[in-house]
Parts: structure tokens; C-alpha cells; sequence
């Protein structure tokens, strides 16, 4: 077992995600504004397992890409100058569905930030389940203001 580096009530000290759309369990590595691996495990009682497909369960692609979208947000949002920020998608590129992830899998979600020049970045993002590409995607987003100032 990997060793935790933040927990998910850390991570709430971070992002603005709240259950039931806190989709990240942990975050194993972080260097701040450069690289993120988060997991998240699914239980056989995700909300969306339900109705996705009822028989045959498959993790929703468009959840995934949000579950690595979070781990990103951890990334940039880790810095000093974004602390309290919140962040936006304003892009979704290359991205690709290579294999069905199911419940009980764990999946591993890795994000590189490629570019960031004030206040939008792209990150190269991976989700893998046993050491096999699930999805890839290049995710762009925007900082947004703090995130009490987002309510004013």
C-alpha cells in the first residue's frame, strides 16, 4: 500500500468539491504547480453505478476525466498564490477511453501541469487501473477568484 500524503479532509482544505462530487479518496505524490497522483476506489455503491448501467456497472468516462480534473485542481490550487482559488475546466483535448473501469477498481490518477502562464494552464492527465491507461485527456483550465469572493 502506498503511503497517503494527504487525506481527503486535506483535501478539502484545498478544493471547493464537496460529497456527493468530491471524487478523489487521497493524494500519494504532489509537488505543487507540476505533478499530482491522487487514487480514488470505487465501491460497489457509487450513486452513478445504479443507473450506469443497471446490470453491468461501468464507470461513467466523463467522471473520470473529472475525478483526474480534481487531482489537477489539488496540484495548481497547492500553491501560494492560488490557496483559496478556485478552479475551472476550459478545455477538454486528445482525450481517449481505452478501458472499462469497474467497481472495485482503484484507480490511480496522474497529472502533469505542461503549461501555466497566469492564470490558465493545460495538464497532461492519466488514469490507470492495475498499471493499464484507462483514460488520457489534456485538461485545460482557468483560476478563478477565491473562492469566498465567488459567493459575494
Amino acid at each position: 500500500m502506498e503511503e497517503v500524503l494527504m487525506t481527503q479532509e486535506q483535501i478539502k482544505e484545498i478544493i471547493p468539491h464537496r460529497d456527493p462530487f468530491l471524487l478523489i479518496d487521497d493524494i500519494l505524490e504532489l509537488t505543487p504547480g507540476e505533478h499530482v497522483v491522487a487514487r480514488k476506489t470505487l465501491k460497489e455503491d457509487e450513486f452513478w453505478f445504479k443507473g450506469h448501467f443497471p446490470g453491468m456497472p461501468v464507470q461513467p468516462g466523463v467522471l473520470t476525466v473529472e475525478m483526474l480534473a480534481q487531482a489537477g485542481a489539488v496540484c495548481v490550487l497547492s500553491l501560494e498564490q492560488y490557496k483559496g482559488h478556485v478552479a475551472f475546466f476550459a478545455g477538454i483535448d486528445k482525450a481517449r477511453f481505452r478501458k472499462q473501469i469497474l467497481p472495485g477498481d482503484t484507480i490511480l490518477l496522474e497529472v502533469e501541469v505542461i503549461k501555466l502562464r497566469g492564470s490558465i494552464g493545460v495538464g497532461k492527465a492519466t488514469a490507470t487501473v492495475n498499471g493499464k491507461r484507462a483514460v488520457t485527456a489534456e485538461l485545460t483550465f482557468a483560476i478563478g477568484p477565491k473562492a469566498a469572493e465567488q459567493k459575494e
